[in-house]
């Protein structure tokens, strides 16, 4: 038995939760992983997988054993990098699990690095909030990026502030934006595109401007939301929206359709900045920022890949980069 190849199945297993996604993510068949894993139980002489005729988990025992593996399985590719490549020349994968409004952010990092070090893999996910704790915890995930005030929770991991989340009502159609000059394209646009401020943005809308709208909003699991229902009840505002979703995209399509607004941060904002029909308006009276940082687990040996990614987060080009594509209001 190999017994890296089986860990490497299990921990696929635990991730994907289906035993077909988890043998095609492992370029394998079902059969051959559901024998690997049976290989596994009998070496270690205990059930690891729970079984009926669907996955349902893991045992006790199972979740030792993955930790375990994650343990492995990190060490294993931060030995294959030291072998294969330099502090200079980084080469090898790098896991960066990021909360979906900070994904685009993810995104243009994953890109910069890869451009600066042609020998790393990134891989971006998009994660809940606890997802990403529970990766870092278990050493499945290399770097997070998510809400830096939930960096306590769990195993305190170590924290590279990125930016300020910030937050904007979003619509769509021709009468999201009666004065085109002043639209999404010619403000938020402008803003971000350029380290002074240029062209014209629309004035703020308050948050009970905003509680009249009919609002599409992340859906109530996701911290995004968890945020914006506080503030409201702060105003002592009552919001039902009615749209809600996990997914990002799904809600800028709802809001494509002209019926329907959307808090977002500024991050999301940017990615359809310079569209023609998309208007947004930056909310305030009182403004909510929330900081967001990259989070990688504290006292774990660090791949080469990783290292490169965190002397990149903190790098000054890169802080100017960002705070010009997450929508941050007051810069220049």
């Amino acid at each position: 038995m190999n017994l890296i190849e089986a860990y490497r199945y299990l921990a696929a297993l635990a991730q994907h939760r289906h035993f077909g996604r988890a043998a095609t993510a492992c370029h394998i068949t079902q059969p051959a992983l559901s024998n690997a894993l049976r290989a596994l139980e009998a070496h270690l002489g205990v059930a690891i997988v729970r079984r009926s005729r669907q996955y349902e988990g893991l045992t006790p025992e199972g979740e030792q054993v993955l930790a375990t593996a994650h343990r492995v399985l990190r060490e294993q590719e931060a030995l294959r990098q030291q072998l294969a490549g330099s502090a200079e020349q980084p080469r090898g994968r790098l896991l960066i699990g990021a909360v979906p409004t900070a994904v685009p952010v993810a995104a243009r990092f994953a890109a910069r690095l890869q451009a600066r070090h042609s020998g790393v893999q990134p891989q971006v996910r998009s994660m809940a909030s606890q997802e990403i704790e529970t990766g870092l915890d278990a050493l499945a995930l290399d770097l997070g990026l998510g809400y830096a005030e939930r960096a306590g929770r769990g195993t305190a991991p170590q924290v590279w502030p990125q930016y300020l989340e910030q937050y904007y009502v979003l619509t769509h159609g021709p009468a999201a934006s009666p004065n085109p000059t002043t639209d999404l394209a010619a403000g938020l646009a402008a803003d971000l595109a350029a380290p002074e401020p240029a062209g014209q943005r629309l004035p703020p809308m308050t948050w009970a401007d905003a509680a009249t709208r009919p609002l599409a909003l992340l859906s109530a699991e996701m911290h995004n939301r968890v945020l914006i229902d506080a503030q409201f009840r702060r105003l002592g505002l009552a919001v039902q929206p009615v749209l809600e979703t996990n997914s990002v995209s799904a809600l800028l399509a709802a809001v494509q359709t002209g019926q329907l607004a959307a808090v977002l941060p500024g991050a999301v904002v940017a990615t359809v900045a310079g569209q023609p029909g998309w208007c947004a308006r930056p909310l305030g009276e009182p403004e909510l920022r929330t900081p967001i940082a990259f989070m990688a687990a504290a006292g774990a040996r660090r791949s080469q890949a990783l290292e490169a990614a965190l002397r990149l987060a903190a790098d000054a080009e890169w802080l100017a980069e960002v705070a010009r594509h997450s929508g941050q209001l007051g810069q220049g």
